[in-house]
């Protein structure tokens, strides 16, 4: 069975709360509306379709566009949940596709989500790598914050390197979510490497912000 858009939409306001929408757009500033769903009834509206496409096997990038369109953040949402659900089908060629995802009705919660297949997408396609150097250096505090954060939970997989030059791409920075997520990337691999990320902050104690030291420290 094809997931349609209209379907999702229909479901979504079945099940609407009004007074948990309210308090779930103060919580986000006001800057989205919501049905008023929390992430577990959410999921479980859609839980069937995601298994449907998994099997399916392609992406219905039409979908996705249409419900990232909508403005009910809980659709947002679901894009994160599918792509994050198919990540072993993305590709490199599906970066562009992504990119406006990241690019619009931007915050901490979308971005943070979307690091994920992106991550994995990068362990297979080291062309990644380029596109994240790119990305750090880029206008948009968010896409600054996605090429920060993509390599997120990697481990022993993790490329030292290019977390280092990313990172430096972003020091002296004054952005709260900025200097936020160079603190966890360190805190992250400090789990993992807690000698490197030592001396990376002893190296470059100057240019990071106390907040990104202080996260980074949390483990060490």
């Amino acid at each position: 069975m094809i997931v349609r858009y209209e379907d999702l939409k229909t479901r979504f306001a079945q099940g609407a709360n009004q007074k948990l929408a309210q308090q779930m757009a103060a919580y986000m500033r006001n800057q989205f509306e919501f049905y008023g769903y929390q992430s577990a009834a959410r999921r479980r509206l859609y839980h069937q379709d995601l298994l449907t496409e998994r099997r399916n096997g392609r992406i219905d990038w039409q979908l996705l566009d249409q419900a990232w369109a909508d403005p009910h953040r809980e659709m947002q949402y679901f894009v994160c949940d599918y792509l994050w659900k198919m990540e072993k089908f993305l590709t490199l060629a599906d970066l562009p596709r992504i990119e406006p995802y990241l690019r619009t009705k931007q915050w901490w919660d979308t971005i943070d989500s979307l690091i994920k297949p992106l991550g994995k997408l990068g362990l297979r396609e080291p062309a990644v790598d380029a596109v994240m150097l790119r990305w750090s250096l880029d206008h948009d505090q968010w896409m600054r914050r996605v090429a920060i954060e993509h390599q997120l939970l990697r481990k022993e997989q993790m490329n030292i390197n290019l977390l280092a030059e990313i990172i430096e791409n972003n020091l002296d920075r004054k952005e709260f979510f900025i200097n936020k997520a160079i603190g966890w990337a360190l805190r992250d691999y400090s789990k993992t490497n807690p000698r490197w990320v030592r001396q990376f902050i002893q190296t470059h104690q100057e240019g990071l912000s106390a907040l990104s030291i202080r996260e980074a420290n949390k483990y060490l």
